[in-house]
């Protein structure tokens, strides 16, 4: 997960397979990100904001935005290890213009307040990994209690309805921790190209959120896959045995694929992941 070589390496081999184009290699901000995002069928108003949430440890900056008119699910989204920045915004946007109330956050305050990555996606991986090695099982749960707790005191999002949470990267483990801090507020877990969802410890967070009553999509790249080969399977059979509807499937990209700043970010395949998270929170958060 987050190899800065590795991760240079599957950039080379994805542009020489015309999987990505270089155009998509570079840093893009601000209209540069919009634009690489497809525009939401029937679209509804949404208003949006920079909010501070406090935690046990002190203030998280976060974005949050919302349908402009009456409640909604709400969504918690955990970026990856470049953490809050002008895409991760730009897809919660997204995501809260299809009806859902999203709050997007910066897991690194207790450091410095985004943007926690100088270049954005093109940071070097050495200069952020700190950052993310900071956080711990502990940070994982205080975090999620505080900002679901957040959410629910906001009157855009709906109390009868259970929330979403989805996490990119070193998002993805934390997501899976975030339902099982709140189980019988989270409805949903959807992680994509998430690392470290499968462990030896007795604390691993697929082991943890097996406990709860979620939903789960979880979408693997095919370079995590190939250094992990078993990871699906004991994700499928772990939550097979634990009831829980699960959705695992290993996408044709590199770990990194969906953000629409990163180096080897796959329109197609983000696409399609997209469409199957629509798909989880229109099932598990629809009604409660």
């Amino acid at each position: 997960m987050c190899d800065q070589d590795q991760f240079e390496k599957d950039r080379q081999e994805y542009e020489a397979r015309g999987m990505v184009t270089r155009r998509q290699f570079g840093v893009l901000l601000g209209a540069g990100v919009a634009m690489l995002l497809p525009k939401v069928a029937n679209a509804v108003a949404v208003t949006e904001s920079e909010v501070t949430v406090m935690t046990p440890d002190g203030t998280a900056d976060c974005y949050f935005v919302h349908p402009a008119s009456g409640m909604a699910p709400g969504v918690l989204v955990w970026p990856d290890i470049f953490g809050l920045r002008p895409s991760m915004r730009q897809m919660g946007k997204r995501l809260a213009e299809t009806g859902y109330s999203v709050l997007v956050v910066n897991p690194f305050y207790r450091a410095m307040k985004a943007p926690t990555a100088p270049k954005g996606a093109a940071t070097p991986i050495p200069e952020v990994r700190p950052l993310m090695q900071a956080l711990t099982e502990t940070t994982h749960m205080t975090d999620a209690k505080a900002f679901i707790a957040w959410l629910d005191k906001q009157p855009s999002v709906a109390k009868n309805r259970k929330i979403g949470t989805q996490g990119y990267c070193m998002g993805g483990p934390i997501a899976f921790r975030t339902a099982a801090a709140v189980p019988d507020r989270v409805g949903a877990v959807a992680s994509f190209h998430g690392g470290g969802l499968v462990t030896d410890m007795p604390n691993s967070p697929h082991l943890q959120t097996a406990k709860t009553k979620a939903q789960l999509l979880i979408a693997i790249a095919e370079n995590d896959d190939s250094r992990a080969p078993k990871d699906k399977d004991i994700l499928k059979e772990t939550f097979a045995k634990a009831h829980l509807p699960a959705e695992i499937e290993v996408y044709p990209a590199a770990h990194g694929w969906c953000p629409p700043d990163t180096r080897v970010y796959n329109q197609a395949q983000a696409e399609k992941a997209w469409s199957r998270l629509l798909a989880l929170y229109g099932k598990a958060l629809a009604s409660s």
